[in-house]
C-alpha cells in the first residue's frame, strides 16, 4: 500500500509548494511511482509542473472532491515517467462552501482517492496556506505530514496553530495521522539567526527534524517559471542535491 504525505503549513512563503514539487520529482527519479495532488486553489504546484489551470477546468481536484469526476480521469502525466499530478483551479475555493452540508465533509478527499491509493508508492498533497476544510480533508486523507519551516522566529511561532489542527484531526478524524518530520527550507548559512532557529527546532522536536536542510538557492526559485522541478531545470545545483537527499531520507524513514 502506498503512503500519502501532506505538505502543510498555514504560513505562506515557507517553501511548501517547492517542497511538494521537488520531493515528488525526486522520489520519481528514485524509481518510485508518485502522484502529486495540488490541494491549493492558487494552483502553484499545477503551474510549477507545466500545466495551466485554465487548460482543462473540468479535470481538477475540485471535480474529484465534489464527486463529479472519477479520480482516474483527473490524472495528468507530467514530463517525468513516474510522476502523475491532479491539478488545482481557483474553483477549489468553492468546495469549502459546497462541502459544508455534507455529512462526511472532512473525508471527501480520502474517499475520492481510495481507488488510486494502492497504485502509487507515494501520494504527495500540497496543502493550501490555511487551516480550512480543504486542508483538513488533506490531513484526513494522509498517513503523515511534512512541515516545511523557514528558519525565522515568526515561522516558529506559527507552528502552534498547525500542530493544534493536526491534533484535532488525529483525535476526531484520522487517528493514524503522524508527523513525518519538519524540513528546514530557505536556509542561509551566512545568517546567524537561521542557525539559531534550526538549533531551537532540533532541541524542541529532536529526531522529528529532517537532517536534510534545503538551502536558499536561486535556481530553485527560477524553476517554477519554466514549469519544471529543479532536477529537470538544473541537475547540478544545490537545490537538486538537497531534495534528492530529502527524498532518500523519506525513503529511509519508511523502509
Amino acid at each position: 500500500m502506498g503512503k500519502t504525505i501532506a505538505i502543510a503549513n498555514q504560513k505562506g512563503g515557507v517553501g511548501k509548494t517547492t517542497t511538494a514539487i521537488n520531493l515528488a520529482a525526486s522520489l520519481a527519479v528514485l524509481e518510485k511511482k508518485v502522484l502529486v495532488i495540488d490541494a491549493d486553489p492558487q494552483a502553484n504546484t499545477t503551474s510549477g509542473l507545466n500545466f495551466s489551470p485554465e487548460d482543462d477546468q473540468k479535470r481538477t481536484l475540485y471535480e474529484v472532491m465534489i464527486g463529479k469526476l472519477d479520480v482516474h480521469d483527473a490524472l495528468i502525466q507530467t514530463e517525468m515517467e513516474n510522476l502523475h499530478m491532479i491539478p488545482s483551479h481557483i474553483n477549489l475555493v468553492g468546495a469549502e462552501i459546497e462541502l459544508l452540508d455534507e455529512p462526511d465533509r472532512e473525508s471527501m478527499l480520502k474517499n475520492a482517492l481510495a481507488p488510486v491509493k494502492d497504485e502509487y508508492d507515494f501520494i504527495i498533497i500540497d496543502c493550501s496556506p490555511s487551516l480550512g476544510l480543504i486542508t483538513v480533508n488533506s490531513l484526513a486523507a494522509s498517513d503523515s505530514v511534512i512541515i516545511p519551516v523557514q528558519p525565522e522566529f515568526f515561522a516558529l511561532e506559527g507552528l502552534g496553530k498547525l500542530l493544534q489542527t493536526i491534533r484535532l484531526v488525529q483525535n476526531d478524524i484520522n487517528p493514524s495521522l503522524s508527523i513525518e518530520g519538519f524540513v528546514v527550507t530557505m536556509f542561509d548559512g551566512r545568517t546567524k539567526v537561521h542557525a539559531q532557529v534550526v538549533s531551537e527546532l532540533k532541541e524542541h522536536f529532536k529526531d522529528m527534524v529532517f537532517n536534510t536542510i534545503i538551502q536558499r538557492n536561486i535556481r530553485l526559485s527560477e524553476a517554477p517559471s519554466h514549469g519544471k522541478p529543479i532536477i529537470l531545470y538544473d541537475v547540478m545545483c544545490n537545490g537538486t542535491t538537497n531534495y534528492l537527499n530529502l527524498a532518500r531520507e523519506v525513503l529511509e524513514r519508511n523502509s
